[in-house]
């Protein structure tokens, strides 16, 4: 295969760029991330080093997955044609550039910083409104209005950052965000894939439709995520957190998840909306007790466990399936989501190991880097090369 048939390749479909720029990201952030933490490494950044890493994670990593998604949705949402060629490039440049912006923003300036990283997110949501308000396909304005979110968040962190020298509000409400998201997204495509995956099978027994408990539990978790973000240590906060992990978890009961346990590729998708349910509850547990239940440990059940299970789950599902090639995982697969969920365990772990901490947390992000160097090495040729059933 030819250097231009590469490109080529690459730019014919958003997931095939994004995802690859995206892992990349991911593991080399976290690479640099610990000998930052360690005062072992330095950046030319005018974001605390908390705050570097937080928005990488954040807005560096999770929003070129989410185009990757939904850039290629998108096309049978609507029926319009694929975005792709010197489009899907320019977006790609755009997301290239913020990152660049924001790890040298001591040096051009944060405010300028903060201009070029939100030029993706804003680009994104207007591409993708811009899809769906031709199409009049309203009902996926909800992920617009996701992705505005998302962004309006990022506007906050920077500004958060700049006045008082550490964002705060601001993660709660982007991850709040990316939560939503994952709740929105995966609650439509796990019990379908699921639906698909048990009917070629002849089971009789399928996942529930959407009826009126996932409306409550969706509004539900909305109204915890709004109180987490403005009032984190509320006990009422406690409360809206804990009924919406019960609720997450009778949506998911409903799924005919364990049904799936033959394919990883589809039960890890369960697992991770199945982490965002128990992160509802230790965050509860961490407004009540906190002396018992590290703050931290909660937080990092959401961003190293639900986030990382999610992004790779949906990245290894849409690349084999939107390159021809089978829905089964295999080794490859079942090492990367056993690598960041180990990683993501040491991460809770961490808190809780005394003098170890910072070795324990230097392991935790080296296993969740090889998980997303894993899918780079894995996944590379796939998204680069042809379709494998050589369909255009």
């Amino acid at each position: 295969m030819t250097g231009t048939a590469a490109w080529r390749n690459l730019l014919s479909g958003a997931f095939r760029p994004f995802f690859l720029l995206a892992a990349l990201w991911m593991a080399g952030s976290i690479l640099v991330w610990v000998p930052l933490y360690m005062g072992h490494a330095a950046l030319p950044t005018a974001f605390a080093p908390r705050d570097w890493h937080v928005h990488a994670m954040l807005f560096g990593g999770v929003p070129p997955i989410i185009a990757g998604f939904t850039l290629t949705a998108v096309s049978s949402w609507t029926g319009r044609p694929t975005i792709a060629g010197r489009s899907l490039a320019n977006l790609a440049l755009i997301w290239v550039a913020g990152r660049i912006a924001v790890s040298v923003s001591a040096l051009i300036g944060p405010m300028t910083a903060a201009v070029i990283d939100l030029a993706f997110p804003l680009s994104l949501a207007a591409v993708l409104g811009r899809e769906v308000i031709l199409a009049a396909n309203w009902r996926n304005l909800r992920v617009v209005g996701l992705v505005v979110l998302l962004a309006l968040a990022d506007a906050g962190f920077h500004a958060e950052a700049m006045k008082t020298g550490l964002a705060d509000i601001s993660v709660r409400a982007a991850l709040s965000a990316v939560l939503m998201l994952i709740l929105l997204m995966g609650g439509r495509i796990t019990p379908a894939f699921t639906r698909n995956w048990l009917k070629l099978r002849g089971e009789s027994r399928l996942p529930a439709p959407f009826n009126r408990l996932d409306e409550v539990a969706m509004a539900v978790c909305g109204l915890a995520f709004v109180l987490w973000t403005a009032a984190p240590v509320w006990f009422g906060t406690a409360v809206a957190l804990g009924l919406a992990g019960l609720l997450t978890a009778a949506r998911l009961a409903r799924w005919r998840g364990l049904a799936t346990r033959s394919e990883p590729l589809l039960l890890v998708l369960h697992v991770a909306i199945a982490t965002i349910a128990c992160g509802f509850i230790v965050e509860a547990l961490a407004i009540f007790k906190p002396e018992i239940v590290d703050p931290m440990a909660a937080l990092h059940l959401w961003t190293a466990g639900s986030v990382g299970l999610t992004v790779l789950g949906v990245m290894t599902r849409v690349s084999r399936g939107h390159t021809g090639r089978p829905l089964v995982a295999g080794r490859l697969e079942l090492a990367i989501y056993a690598l960041v969920s180990v990683g993501a365990l040491l991460r809770m772990a961490a808190p809780y190991a005394g003098n170890a901490y910072q070795h324990v947390l230097a392991c935790a992000g080296l296993l969740w880097a090889v998980a997303f160097l894993t899918f780079v090495v894995g996944y590379a040729g796939i998204l680069a090369g042809p379709r494998a059933d050589r369909r255009v």
